[in-house]
């Protein structure tokens, strides 16, 4: 067993690797039903609602918690990984012409660096456009006063803006779908990897493991790369 770039143990990179990643794995089920809350028409006050998630998932301490603790298992979990690739390539023997690995392992399975630089670049742009303008850009223009009478950062107008504008709207959702096509390769290995790195590897439950893992690679990232094009093409413009 390769030993991890980050942690001396490959025990503890067995675990900590399968952990961070099903961890992330909750935390793309709960952004996604999050981001869902997009598809309402701003006729149905879906400004107020999104922006109050949006200051929920900002100001809740136990929110808080599970965000730097998200924030950790990314940071780990790729940059361990991207490391892990390099090493594998570099302690990888030459001369062996006649190996083909694409004939008994999946195309994601060999380039889950790749997969990962390719996500962790979206994560970074995703983070900067959203996040950090709700923390620390310049919305100060367009704060306003909810439903609750909470004072809040317009970031459901910031949203709908950035994939309605017609200029570079549809590009900046084409790029999205592309990161989601990439998270959806990464986890077609990686959920049923994970479940075996913490040992749940018997042929009772590998099959239907499998399966749910490619269900669930199929349709969350699915379901994300439809919101923008529906903000674009479909969702009433403000």
């Amino acid at each position: 067993m390769a030993k991890s770039a980050l942690l001396k143990s490959s025990l503890a990179k067995k675990y900590w690797m399968a952990f961070t990643g099903l961890f992330l794995c909750l935390f793309l089920v709960g952004h996604l039903f999050g981001n869902l809350q997009l598809l309402i028409p701003i006729s149905e006050g879906a400004r107020d609602q999104f922006n109050e998630y949006a200051l929920f998932m900002t100001t809740n301490p136990a929110v808080k918690v599970l965000s730097y603790l998200t924030y950790i298992s990314i940071l780990f979990h790729a940059i361990d990984g991207l490391l892990l690739t390099i090493h594998n390539r570099k302690a990888r023997p030459q001369g062996y012409v006649s190996f083909k690995p694409s004939t008994n392992t999946m195309w994601s399975s060999r380039n889950m660096g790749i997969l990962g630089t390719v996500i962790l670049a979206f994560i970074v742009i995703h983070m900067t456009m959203f996040w950090g303008e709700m923390k620390f850009g310049g919305l100060d223009e367009t704060i306003y006063t909810t439903a609750n009478g909470e004072e809040v950062k317009d970031l459901y107008t910031l949203t709908i803006k950035t994939f309605q504008d017609a200029q570079y709207g549809l590009i900046w959702a084409i790029a999205y779908a592309v990161a989601m096509l990439a998270i959806g390769f990464h986890l077609s290995h990686g959920f049923a990897s994970g479940f075996q790195s913490l040992g749940v590897n018997h042929p009772k439950y590998n099959g239907f493991i499998k399966k749910v893992g490619l269900a669930f690679a199929v349709l969350v990232p699915l379901a994300f790369a439809v919101i923008p094009f529906y903000i674009h093409f479909v969702l009433e413009k403000i």
